[in-house]
């Protein structure tokens, strides 16, 4: 007589988890684009940014776009290993998003309306990668059925 077991499902914590892991590493792919794109405006010195004067936190308009380029590379390389759930990524992941929002604060005169919707952003994506633990991912090979063994 041979036994049969029911299929194991993975638990609903698990589903949760990897959808906010999911979320944040689309937010933060789309972040880094956009903010690879602000930078080469910037360095390209286009018509699109506002210049101000008497600005407490005056960089040039092409060392802005320097570190926007780089942030959004990093933001980029970083939500490839999100997309993997690894640990150094959401560690990272927030260091990133944490410094996206720091360099939209220091450029809002440049461009106002969208240094607050990439702060936004940047704030949700912090959100999902501190909400989900780790004991909330699972093993995702307990979820496989096995054979008789």
């Amino acid at each position: 007589m041979t036994a049969t077991h029911a299929p194991r499902t993975s638990p609903p914590k698990y589903a949760w988890a990897a959808g906010l892991m999911t979320f944040a590493a689309v937010m933060l792919t789309l972040l880094g684009i956009l903010d690879i794109f602000r930078g080469i405006m910037a360095i390209a010195e286009d018509d699109v940014f506002l210049t101000t004067r008497n600005y407490v936190f005056e960089f040039d308009l092409t060392g802005w776009g320097w570190i926007h380029l780089a942030l959004g590379v990093v933001a980029v390389i970083v939500s490839i290993g999100l997309f993997q759930a690894a640990t150094w990524a959401r560690v990272i992941g927030v260091a990133i998003a944490g410094l996206v929002i720091i360099a939209n604060f220091l450029s809002l005169p440049y461009y106002p309306v969208w240094s607050v919707i990439m702060i936004t952003m940047s704030g949700f994506i912090i959100w999902a990668l501190c909400v989900a633990r780790k004991e909330d991912f699972g093993d995702p090979f307990d979820s496989v059925p096995r054979g008789d063994r």
